[in-house]
């Protein structure tokens, strides 16, 4: 695409522009940008293949929930590009999938410009996530992923213990709650958001770069919720899976980084 043919909409909710562009190193492959900052990467010929680090780790607990290629059903709150949505159908075909997004205009952009796989089982909705959550069965899903927080402007109604217990009622026993939280220094939300979800969950862990456990950074922290105890193979094997250098913070470590800054060292 040239910078005149670049797909622009107004987005009426965010009162603000989004755009779709290619990706100047990834042939085949798109990004999406809200507000003039980038949300999500689709490479449209290999979908399986995640850019983005912390999707990359959300996508790698989901790999872990079923054997390789065994179709789950997951819900997801907050749709951007469909990234995962994308993913799941390419590695595991047949999953049956929900996407909830507020935001119209967005859903129309992204499916004109950058269209599901034909045969994607993926029910789209628009609405507010915890009204949406509110008219689902309990455990209807083997995972939820909720990535909408934005830093702590994030809206109130879906960032408290209440919403991450209905999310938890959502998915079965074996299931999994994924929330993606971005922040700032010294990580004062992405900590009160771990609080939170811990209250009201079995078990869970915290998963990021290793340097964004230390507070000095701004970024992205994958929280996990479980409604067992945590499985210590989940940990092993998304140690392994990266991106590195990777850390999942489990037990006394969660504990610790929901206080304070968890102290690098040689683990």
């Amino acid at each position: 695409m040239s910078p005149a043919s670049v797909p622009t909409r107004w987005l009426a909710a965010a009162g603000t522009v989004a755009e779709i562009d290619e990706d100047a190193f990834i042939e085949g492959a798109l990004i999406l940008s809200i507000g003039g900052a980038q949300q999500s990467h689709v490479n449209l010929r290999a979908p399986d293949q995640v850019f983005y680090e912390y999707l990359r780790r959300i996508a790698n607990v989901l790999d872990l929930l079923r054997p390789p290629g065994e179709p789950l059903k997951v819900l997801h709150l907050g749709a951007g590009a469909l990234t995962l949505v994308r993913y799941v159908e390419a590695t595991r075909p047949g999953s049956e999938q929900t996407a909830v997004e507020f935001e119209r205009e967005l859903l129309d952009f992204v499916l004109q410009y950058m269209p599901l796989t034909p045969g994607t089982q993926c029910e789209l909705i628009l609405d507010d996530a915890r009204a949406a959550v509110g008219t689902m069965a309990p455990e209807s899903f083997d995972a939820v992923v909720l990535d909408i927080f934005a830093g702590a402007d994030a809206p109130a109604h879906l960032a408290n213990s209440a919403f991450y217990g209905e999310l938890l009622r959502a998915v079965g026993p074996d299931g999994v709650v994924l929330v993606n939280v971005g922040d700032d220094p010294p990580l004062a939300f992405a900590r009160h958001q771990s609080r939170e979800l811990s209250s009201v969950a079995a078990d869970g862990a915290a998963l990021a770069d290793r340097g964004m456990f230390s507070g000095k950074h701004p970024g992205n922290v994958v929280l996990a919720a479980t409604n067992r105890d945590w499985p210590a193979v989940w940990t092993d094997r998304l140690l392994a899976a990266g991106p590195h250098p990777a850390a999942v913070l489990t037990g006394m470590d969660l504990e610790i980084f929901q206080r304070d800054a968890w102290e690098l060292g040689p683990r």
